[in-house]
């Protein structure tokens, strides 16, 4: 599937890293981020992750809501935010494998993972921006989220 701005994000239900079920609803109010991330512990992913936990206070200025999602099992995802501290949902789209994923047209079959997406959305769930690249080894700039956010 493809999805373009102004498309209505697809549902989801995905625990966290602590067995809690999030769904796209409880987004819902506020914009939010569904960061799509490849691999837990590489060196890209987590300064992604880390740059958004930085300045989770800034996005929160901005009114919007962040989840992270990974193809990788809760106990992997728990691990990866504790020593991280991150501040906000790394869920596991784990099983069945990258479905979430695959509805947001993130997956990537060749690697069986992620691919860099993110997903910006506006309080009622609709898609006002995507910003992604083109390769598993190029990060996402963090200022992207904060000007798609804002304008």
């Amino acid at each position: 599937m493809t999805l373009a701005v102004g498309d209505a994000a697809p549902d989801f239900e995905l625990f966290n890293q602590d067995r809690e079920a999030v769904k796209l609803s409880d987004l819902a109010g506020r914009k939010a981020l569904i960061v799509f991330i490849p691999f837990p512990f590489t060196g890209i992913c987590e300064g992604e992750l880390c740059m958004i936990r930085d300045n989770l206070a800034a996005l929160g200025d901005l009114d919007a809501n962040v989840v992270a999602i990974t193809v990788h099992a809760i106990p992997t995802n728990k691990k990866w935010a504790e020593d991280n501290h991150f501040g906000f949902s790394v869920l596991s789209d784990y099983w069945p494998h990258g479905e979430t994923a695959k509805a947001y047209g993130a997956f990537n079959d060749t690697v069986g993972a992620a691919n860099r997406y993110t997903f910006i959305l506006d309080a009622e769930g609709v898609i006002t921006d995507i910003i992604h690249t083109e390769s598993l080894g190029i990060h996402r700039e963090f200022d992207e989220y904060t000007k798609a956010l804002a304008g």
